[in-house]
């Protein structure tokens, strides 16, 4: 019994290590929504529309200033549904997070 278990317990994936070279697919938590027709910028990110963020400030003003242009100490523009897992670049699917709030969340989407 104590021999089944050894041999359970060492060909488990855990027990094989894994390999240095990560491609961005296989990063993603769930490959099939990984985004691999999003156009992408030179460091390999999704790329934003700077438009869609103009057209989001100007419905959501800052919460912390309450100007639809410039900085907006404290927060930051978030997309509620990740675009690396196919959310859409668009105002819909924008919302104001605290710094905090968004680097807790980037923790827990990669």
């Amino acid at each position: 019994m104590k021999k089944l278990i050894l041999l359970l317990v060492l060909l488990t994936p855990a027990a094989f290590p894994r390999s240095k070279s990560v491609t961005a697919l296989s990063k993603s938590k769930n490959p099939k929504a990984y985004c691999a027709s999003c156009k992408r910028d030179s460091r390999g990110k999704v790329k934003r529309s700077e438009a869609a963020t103009r057209a989001f400030r100007k419905n959501h003003p800052c919460p912390a200033t309450r100007k639809t242009t410039g900085a907006c100490p404290g927060y930051v523009i978030d997309h509620v549904v990740p675009l690396k897992r196919g959310g859409a670049d668009a105002p819909r699917n924008m919302q104001w997070q605290t710094t905090a709030q968004a680097k807790a969340k980037d923790r827990v989407e990669d």
